[in-house]
């Protein structure tokens, strides 16, 4: 079955193609449909596949199928093949299962929306693109994938263009990316350069030849890429505004897929990382960093959206700062249980949205789990996986992460645990705003209206992903818990990281101190969440400063850096520049032409005695300087 791997990416290329010709006359909900079955079959396909490989000897993990050479330029001989090995089909599954479950949510979600077929249209494409990032065998064709779930990102969360912060947030999210790809971009030309080729086997399979510094600039020009998307500081901006796009977008490219992509990417290219300790150590750095900075400001939004998207930012943190602890397969680990919980939210915060006639404000919410009870025992299920209760998915892959952060810095591990506790009050915050608590959602409105648009449960179609997720979200942890040969994920993944893995060798008494300290971490959340928000001892507004509220001024700040100046420079240009100095040059040539023809044209009367004193008294002047010239 590995010999099918190619299917895996074509499926969704193939319900793309369809519904791009014919996506109209299916319409609502057949589009929908068509979309999701294509997406299903690469699920399907991608189990077989994973099947096939599972059975194989650990040492031959790892098949390639080539199809065509696609740049035969000269050295360049790049063709379109297909790794199968323990790393890209772990990513294939939870993408393909994932995207399959979020796009039969949006078969009810988006349903009545106008352009209905155009919605699937791109969401086929992306899980086309996202395939090609992971399965691809070369840095090249997986720049391709790279790129293509970058500009599908561009018409997902623009997809509403008609209101200006949709326009705007695409345009955003765009740009950000596009920085991060020149570090890519870099890399590549700097790996071509040194091995002469862009495929994984060649430059993975000598990294070894590398000295210090070129493996250091490569290492540190992808990290770049990734920072860009997988939205780490700085280039993390764009994400909290892609929640202007639709909810299954959320779920899908700003959970579950485009933003685990950078990690990946850092994931794959451990045998230049392990060259290169001081890029992982800034790795590390960056992810603890971040991962800190974005749960404080989560813990201040009232957008329920908003919300989960800088608990994205500080998740990809989580992530970031197990790659750079050496810890390759935790981070892997907690990408795939952070699909399962975090879709999950997203989705449930789609299906209140939904149920509360596009209502995103938490505090226009409240009492809802009596209103919509599948949708609150779903999303406190995410709740509880995302804030580490013990025994769900979230608590061992980030007990992973964390452990691993210790083994490399024991403050690296003390920003990660400042920041489960973080993880645990702003989501236990946005559970009691939104779940319980007075009805405030009622009070806009008079009895008999608020009770015409009283909050509905999710239909079928959506209420069938929040369950499946939310199973996984409970049972997720047991692909890699930390007993003896229930380790499924690390001895999985062992032929693609081997020796590299760090092995962490703490006491076990040390172990469990460190698991109780981020236990009542975790308690410590949830009891002043409970304070502020149920209980009411302390003032809300008090525990939501404006800083907070504000991102810590990081978008002013890019605005008047960036953005100000950028303005004015554009406005000089086109105002200053253009309109004056390169208009008025080309203006300026055809007015003095245009006057010199008007005034030529007088000597063209059509009078023919004009014409004939003109010959006449040329000849005289001819005569006359004939005359006068002389005998030579």
């Amino acid at each position: 079955m590995l010999e099918v791997v190619w299917l895996i990416p074509l499926l969704p290329l193939a319900g793309f193609a369809v519904l791009l010709v014919g996506g109209r006359r299916l319409g609502d909900p057949l589009a929908g449909w068509l979309a999701t079955s294509a997406v299903a079959g690469s699920f399907v396909t991608s189990v077989l596949v994973f099947a096939s490989l599972w059975h194989r000897h650990a040492g031959h993990r790892a098949f390639t199928k080539e199809l065509f050479t696609w740049v035969p330029a000269g050295g360049l001989q790049v063709k379109v093949g297909f790794l199968a090995d323990p790393l890209s089909m772990t990513m294939a599954l939870f993408v393909t299962g994932v995207g399959a479950l979020i796009h039969l949510y949006s078969i009810g979600y988006m349903r009545g929306d106008g352009r209905y077929p155009t919605f699937f249209v791109y969401m086929n494409l992306f899980a086309f693109s996202m395939l090609m990032l992971v399965l691809s065998d070369s840095f090249l064709l997986t720049f391709l994938g790279w790129e293509g779930v970058g500009a599908c990102s561009y018409f997902l969360i623009s997809f509403w263009f008609d209101r200006d912060t949709a326009a705007s947030a695409g345009k955003k999210a765009f740009v950000t990316n596009r920085v991060g790809d020149i570090g890519f971009m870099l890399a590549m030309f700097l790996m071509f350069a040194t091995f002469g080729s862009l495929q994984y086997s060649s430059v993975l399979g000598h990294a070894g030849t590398l000295s210090h510094t070129t493996a250091t600039a490569i290492a540190l020009l992808l990290f770049l890429g990734a920072v860009g998307k997988s939205a780490q500081l700085p280039l993390y901006v764009w994400l909290p505004d892609a929640m202007e796009g639709p909810t299954p977008v959320s779920a899908l490219i700003h959970a579950a897929t485009m933003v685990t992509a950078g990690v990946y990417l850092m994931a794959r290219v451990n045998p230049i990382l392990a060259l290169a300790p001081g890029a992982l150590t800034l790795i590390a750095v960056v992810g603890a960093v971040t991962a800190l900075f974005a749960a404080t400001v989560a813990c201040a939004q009232d957008d329920i959206k908003r919300v989960l998207a800088y608990s994205t930012i500080s998740q990809l943190g989580y992530m970031f700062l197990a790659v750079g602890s050496g810890a390759y397969v935790a981070a892997i680990f907690h990408m795939v249980t952070h699909a399962f919980f975090k879709a999950l939210l997203f989705l449930g915060a789609g299906s209140v949205i939904h149920g509360l006639h596009d209502e995103q404000d938490m505090k226009r919410m409240g009492g809802l789990r009596r209103f919509m009870p599948l949708t609150a025992s779903t999303f406190i299920v995410g709740w509880l996986a995302i804030a580490g209760f013990p025994g769900f998915s979230g608590f061992w892959s980030k007990d992973d992460i964390l452990l691993n952060a210790w083994s490399k810095s024991h403050a690296l591990w003390a920003v990660g645990a400042v920041t489960a506790a973080l993880t645990a009050y702003y989501m236990s915050r946005q559970v009691f705003l939104v779940f319980y608590g007075p009805e405030r959602w009622k009070t806009a409105e008079e009895t008999e209206a608020a009770h015409a648009a009283e909050p509905h449960d999710a239909p079928w179609t959506m209420a069938v992903p929040l369950v499946t997720l939310a199973v996984l979200s409970v049972t997720g942890g047991v692909v890699n818990l930390p007993f003896h040969r229930l380790n499924f994920l690390e001895r999985w993944m062992e032929p693609v990281f081997a020796d590299r893995l760090r092995k962490v060798d703490v006491a076990t008494g040390t172990k469990a101190v460190l698991l109780v300290a981020v236990l009542v971490a975790f308690v410590a959340g949830v009891l002043v969440a409970g304070a502020v928000y149920l209980a009411r001892r302390v003032r809300e507004r008090s525990m939501e400063p404006a800083v907070l509220r504000q991102a810590w001024g990081i978008d002013a700040l890019y605005a008047g850096v960036i953005e100000t100046p950028g303005l004015a420079l554009s406005s000089w240009l086109a105002y200053v520049l253009d309109t004056k100095v390169i208009d008025g040059a080309v203006n300026g040539v055809g007015s003095t032409v245009r006057t010199a023809g008007a005034r030529l044209r007088r000597v063209q009367t059509g009078y023919v005695r004009n014409y004939a004193l003109g010959i006449g008294l040329g000849v005289v002047a001819v005569l006359a300087f004939m005359a006068t010239r002389g005998a030579p």
